[in-house]
């Protein structure tokens, strides 16, 4: 099996498990990508679409460089103008574009949304708490009011500082082990996803769909949040289906047995005894779900084995917390529109969630580690001139590329995180056709750099790859 990128150049590839073009609905894996209300973009290419439109778009992507530049200089909000139709194809628009274009919408909502301003009344060693308290009651449209911060038994006026101050507060407070509503990734150990034992916790969805409105409305208040999340994780929050993929930074031990299981004779390992179905423990109770209808009474086969491990690769990431991240899904559309967050790509979301990182090169230079390459070689020389070149929303996609997050560690490049502990920044060289697209291991914080020709071909395919193909997991 050799596959690239979800059917890119692929030989033998598992198109199975490339995402499918709509939110899961395969019941009963009851999926949470279909849950809240309203729906994203239209498909860039749908057989539905008007051929005036078709061709448009088509003209669009070819020219999107230029159609970028000539959106970033006009001021008609995209809605008004001329290109109003990108609204509904928002994958031919640069990152900043369409956060432009969000924010505007979001300013269309404030305007028919003015209320009196909300104050938050908390005491600093139960911030937690007391703010659950203080906007659990309140309505979706009373959160759309400007918040305010008084920090009991402090004196000071909140004329931004201490809201910014709570933001952070709350940030760091959400992933606090105690109220166990999230737990970090095995694979990198600085992203989270929901706790499956969060049950433990008895307020826990109300507590979910708190953090769910909280998250939100720092987005709507264009605050910035220290909180990272899983991959799968933000494809629930934009309505898409989670992958085969995302296993690899979610449970990399599992990835390999899938793998192993995709890469060999059923029979011949003995695994010809598998049926349709998952073991699932929930708030505490095991049980058994068919990944399909009628899943008990459907074997597996070497013939239908990857829709398997697709399905149950869903499962896997959803059955055990559906109803946690159905409450925080509820809260978060309680204050952003599903349609209208779903513009961003997951890679972006987190970007919009986090901001943009500030990516020292020199650090990231001086921890790297080099496999079948050498400092001197030519293409190694080459990919650092290209990621100088890069923006800083670039360089961003990039650092999510390898190590599955836009996170910079604290102390610098030399205490990133990989499955294992510490991992510096790896480059492999991968000694295979030039045709293909570099590919990442998260997991290892590692970068498989074929040997390319020419400088220019280097960086159109690095940026071919970070851009286009954000979930470079190799499935070489």
């Amino acid at each position: 099996i050799n596959a690239e990128y979800g059917g890119r150049n692929t030989s033998g590839s598992l198109d199975l498990l490339a995402e499918s073009p709509a939110p899961l609905s395969v019941e009963p894996v009851d999926s949470v990508s279909s849950l809240g209300s309203g729906s994203g973009p239209v498909p860039v290419h749908s057989a539905d679409m008007p051929l005036d439109t078709r061709k448009f778009i088509t003209f669009a992507e070819k020219h999107r460089i230029v159609l970028n530049q000539i959106l970033r200089q006009s001021t008609t909000p995209l809605s008004d103008g001329p290109f109003q139709v990108l609204v509904n194809h928002t994958r031919v628009l640069d990152f900043d574009v369409k956060r432009r274009y969000f924010r505007q919408e979001l300013d269309k909502i404030e305007e028919t949304n003015r209320r009196e301003d909300i104050a938050i009344r908390v005491k600093r060693e139960h911030v937690f708490e007391e703010s659950f308290r203080e906007l659990h009651r309140r309505s979706p449209e009373e959160l759309k009011s400007r918040l305010y911060v008084i920090f009991e038994g402090e004196e000071g006026q909140d004329a931004g500082g201490l809201l910014r101050e709570w933001y952070q507060i709350i940030a760091r407070e959400i992933f606090n082990p105690h109220y166990a509503l999230f737990t970090t990734t095995p694979g990198d150990k600085v992203t989270y996803v929901c706790n499956s034992f969060s049950h433990y916790n008895p307020n826990h969805l109300d507590y979910f769909k708190f953090v769910g409105r909280v998250i939100a409305k720092a987005i709507y208040d264009n605050k910035h949040l220290d909180c990272y999340f899983s991959r799968s994780f933000y494809k629930h929050i934009l309505g898409q289906p989670v992958s085969f993929r995302d296993m690899e930074a979610e449970d990399y031990a599992f990835y390999k047995s899938m793998m192993f299981l995709l890469d060999n004779d059923l029979e011949e390992c003995g695994l010809d005894n598998l049926e349709f179905t998952m073991e699932i423990e929930e708030f505490g109770v095991t049980e058994t779900r068919d990944l399909k209808p009628n899943g008990s009474n459907i074997p597996v086969t070497n013939a239908n084995k990857r829709e398997y491990v697709k399905l149950l690769s869903q499962m896997k990431m959803t059955g055990s917390i559906r109803s946690q991240i159905k409450a925080f899904l509820d809260g978060f559309y309680d204050i952003i529109p599903r349609h209208l967050i779903s513009i961003f790509s997951d890679t972006e979301l987190e970007l919009l969630i986090s901001g943009l990182p500030t990516i020292d090169i020199d650090d990231l230079k001086a921890n790297t580690e080099y496999h079948k390459y050498q400092f001197s070689s030519l293409q190694i020389q080459w990919f650092w001139r290209a990621l100088r070149s890069f923006s800083q929303a670039e360089r961003a996609n990039f650092l999510q590329f390898v190590t599955g997050t836009s996170k910079v560690p604290l102390q610098g490049f030399s205490a990133l995180e990989g499955m294992n502990g510490v991992q510096k920044f790896q480059i492999h060289r991968d000694d295979r056709s030039t045709d293909r697209l570099p590919s990442a291991h998260t997991c290892f914080n590692q970068l498989d750099l074929p040997v390319y020709e020419t400088y220019d071909k280097l960086r159109k395919m690095l940026l071919l790859s970070i851009n286009e193909c954000p979930e470079g997991f190799g499935l070489a």
